[in-house]
């Protein structure tokens, strides 16, 4: 079954919500800077893909899709300590089921060591680097602190010569690890202290592999990095914000070896999760203590565990397509990424029913086995098809029979055991002694009596089938228990208890530190206050239940996604289900229940599933007595419906809810179309100066701006430059484009004209284009831009180029 992908842009829309790299992207392209717009993703391949890489990688590709241009997907293996070839194939194989496309452009680190260490060397002969033989203790007292400028190495001033021959014999691997390292020698009183003469490379006696014993000294991130950038002719490098200090390295390191054309870097807000974590050092822990059964353990928050769980990649790309690009960093909170996770399955998976703690209950009234046909989609397909095919919620349109199932009814049957109570608590609506119940689709049951065992537990309760005569208070589910399946029900949570369970300001993931660390430095990290996180582990977050299934799943193919009504959603395990042992993993449950079911407390435990280890019960400070959730309270919960209601995005939603002074700028907007773009720009755009009190603009102004752009009158750079400028003057947004004239667009004559003139005055690049250098589209949207001063849409120009140069 196909779901729609909610992420896919309708046409003519921006893959990408605009932003402040597309921007740049716009402006490159209008300038000619660039041929063709080129972006990377470079994740390290020291452990498996994970969800922290979905918002990066999304960003770089579906940047380069929006403006015709190439992804380049790199692993960055320069850890010869970490780096594994099983990590590669992971990463590469989860990104592509994840639907990026690289068209050819695989990429590793290790494929330029040789062209890495000629522009090493080439920084020696110029005088820009040299070999330091301090230790590492030593290097950082003399790098000096913010408030302190660094002191000169004594081998800061080694010759050209020496510098060269120590060089050369590290690689050659006469020397130890940590001898010696190559640093640039750039500036020791500078203010960034990454231009403290950073590390360029350093000894690193190990094989690679997949250089084997080639090598004995590797390049730092800081180094390698902008060079394969320019390499592969990367135009905009896009990482997160831990990295702007870095980019003084990258700048100086293309001015010193002459790089054209040159790409740049930029930095964007990280996005983290709460209740999870992304360092890939804390999450190999886990697995190599057994807190989880390994990388694809469906706790884990990497891409194979959501791949094993039943996460779908459309609604992966949903969920990414819901996070806004800013300059600064945001937790989004979990429940964003799982709301993206039900929408996708409530509209492809079929309502079957699951018995996950068995009660028996006999029957009378019911003469043998009957077979029921039931739907699998009660409530949601669109019958009055003039062809008699219905039409499923995920839009595939089928003949009747498919959209329904059989089901036996028998004399033995069973419920949930929570489904009977002997004295019912006061709102009980299910089944009681003496009370009657709706079996879902079988009719109406009275319970008669029940029996007990010794101990007082009931183990069977009697009841008579009344048929759809009598009333009822409450429906159940149920499944026959001559005919149904058994089956092992894993229930998977949250694998922490917390919203952060590295504290409010969490490490940064090991693909932000570079592959510098090495094994032995990680150990030296792995302290006892590093490994707090341990203490956060959630003990419930695996429960396991053996019940029954109706035997309609049999025949439905492996990869089905069920609704288990009541339960949540469920599928079989790909790794240990098999047709004699049915094994069911619950990919999230119906509702968002992480409050209330914290709230009573922990649940008691059950055995684990085969092969996997429950993580240990946390005690102390961590506790659940004394460790209160930091979700949003219900009144943020109220309010972040009401914004969602009124057309904001729910990630911006509840940014909004937490924040008194993003909402209070926020509650003079007015409620139309509009809201959802001026609530955007809220969060995305003007929340620092909002909290510094900077913003004179008002809310209600920005609704004319958002439906300028909204209506093509404007570009995104018109819209962004000036909501800037009425932010800081006051100014209503609509009266400084009227007064410029910004808003004075591009016929479709207009734009044809362009597009026609830039044909005519490059024929032979158009003879290029059309015999397969469609590298040459960035050339000819820039040309276009430049002829018309920036007042036409890049997208529009894309699309009339791409129909003017595929004519014959």
């Amino acid at each position: 079954m196909t779901a729609p992908d909610p992420s896919s842009a309708p046409h003519g829309a921006p893959l990408v919500a605009p932003n402040f790299i597309t921007e740049i992207i716009e402006r490159d392209l209008k300038e000619g800077r660039y041929p063709r717009v080129v972006t990377r993703f470079p994740p390290d391949p020291s452990g498996y893909a994970h969800l922290g890489h979905i918002f990066a990688s999304f960003l770089s590709y579906r940047t380069a899709q929006q403006y015709g241009g190439q992804f380049n997907l790199r692993m960055d293996d320069t850890n010869p300590e970490l780096a594994r070839q099983e990590y590669v194939d992971s990463i590469a194989d989860d990104l592509r089921w994840m639907g990026l496309d690289w068209d050819g452009h695989f990429y590793y680190a290790s494929d330029y060591f040789g062209r890495y260490y000629e522009l090493a060397e080439q920084l020696v002969t110029q005088g820009d680097a040299y070999v330091d033989s301090v230790s590492a203790a030593e290097m950082s007292r003399l790098r000096g602190n913010a408030h302190t400028p660094g002191t000169p190495s004594p081998y800061r001033e080694r010759s050209v010569a020496e510098n060269l021959d120590l060089l050369r014999r590290m690689k050659a691997g006469e020397f130890r690890d940590g001898e010696h390292v190559l640093r640039a020698r750039i500036d020791l009183s500078s203010p960034n202290m990454k231009l403290r003469d950073p590390v360029l490379y350093r000894i690193v006696n190990r094989p690679h592999f997949r250089q084997g014993d080639a090598w004995h000294i590797y390049p730092t991130y800081d180094f390698e990095h902008p060079l394969q950038d320019a390499i592969e002719g990367v135009t905009h490098s896009m990482c997160s914000l831990e990295f702007i200090d870095n980019r003084a390295i990258y700048d100086w390191l293309m001015e010193r070896l002459a790089f054209e054309p040159r790409p740049h870097q930029y930095e964007f807000g990280r996005r983290g999760l709460e209740y999870t974590m992304t360092s890939k050092r804390k999450l190999r822990r886990l697995v190599e203590e057994g807190r989880v059964s390994g990388w694809d353990d469906p706790r884990m928050p990497t891409l194979r565990a959501q791949r094993r769980l039943g996460v779908t990649p459309e609604a992966i790309r949903n969920f990414a397509a819901q996070i806004g690009v800013s300059r600064t960093n945001r937790t989004v909170d979990l429940s964003v990424y799982e709301n993206a996770v039900r929408d996708d399955l409530n509209h492809r998976a079929p309502r079957v029913m699951a018995v996950l703690d068995p009660l028996p209950v006999t029957l009378s009234g019911v003469g043998g086995e009957t077979v029921l046909s039931l739907p699998y989609w009660p409530f949601d397909v669109i019958r009055d098809s003039p062809d008699g095919l219905v039409t499923r919620p995920d839009g595939q349109r089928v003949h009747p029979q498919e959209a329904v199932r059989d089901v036996p009814l028998t004399p033995e049957i069973f419920i949930e055991r929570e489904d009977f109570h002997a004295d019912p608590p006061k709102g009980y609506k299910r089944l009681t002694p003496g009370g009657t119940v709706r079996l879902r689709g079988a009719g109406i049951i009275r319970a008669d009596r029940f029996e007990t065992d010794d101990a007082g537990r009931i183990t069977r309760v009697h009841a008579t089938l009344l048929g759809e005569e009598a009333k009822a208070g409450g429906v159940i589910h149920w499944v026959s228990a001559e005919r149904a399946l058994p089956a092992e029900f894993r229930l998977y949570d949250r694998l922490f208890r917390v919203p952060h369970p590295e504290g409010e300001h969490e490490a940064e993931d090991d693909d932000s530190a570079g592959p510098a660390e090495t094994e032995a430095e990680a150990a030296l990290s792995d302290t006892p206050a590093d490994a707090a996180y341990l203490r956060h582990l959630n003990p419930d977050s695996l429960r396991v239940m053996r019940g029954f299934v109706e035997p309609s799943v049999a025949d439905d193919p492996q990869d089905t996604r069920y609704q288990f009504e009541r339960q949540g959603y469920f599928w079989r395990d790909p790794v240990d289900s098999r047709p004699d042992a049915l094994v069911f993993g619950r990919i999230i449950t119906l509702k968002d229940t992480w409050a209330r079911e914290a709230a009573k407390g922990p649940a008691k435990h059950t055995a684990p599933a085969r092969g996997v280890k429950a993580p240990a019960a946390p005690t102390g400070e961590g506790s659940p007595s004394s460790q209160k959730l930091q979700s949003l309270s219900p009144e943020q919960e109220a309010e972040a419906a009401r914004l969602v209601k009124l057309g904001a995005a729910e990630a911006d939603a509840r940014t909004l809810a937490r924040d008194s002074y993003l909402l209070a700028f926020l509650a003079g907007a007015v409620a139309d179309p509009s809201f959802a773009q001026v609530a955007s720009w809220t969060v995305n755009d003007l929340a620092t100066a909002l909290r510094a009190g900077e913003v004179r603009v008002q809310a209600a102004d920005l609704s004319p701006l958002a439906d300028l752009l909204s209506s093509g009158q404007i570009t995104t750079r018109v819209a962004r430059d000036t909501l800037a400028r009425a932010a800081a003057s006051g100014e209503a947004p609509l009266s400084i484009i009227e007064r410029e004239g910004l808003n004075a667009g591009l016929s479709e004559e207009a734009l044809q004209r362009a597009v026609q003139a830039a044909l005519d005055a490059n024929p032979d690049k158009v003879k290029a284009y059309r015999a397969g250098r469609t590298a040459l589209m960035g050339f000819f949207t820039g040309q276009v831009m430049r002829a018309t001063q920036g007042k036409a849409d890049p997208q529009q120009v894309t699309a009339a180029l791409s129909r003017a140069l595929t004519e014959s």
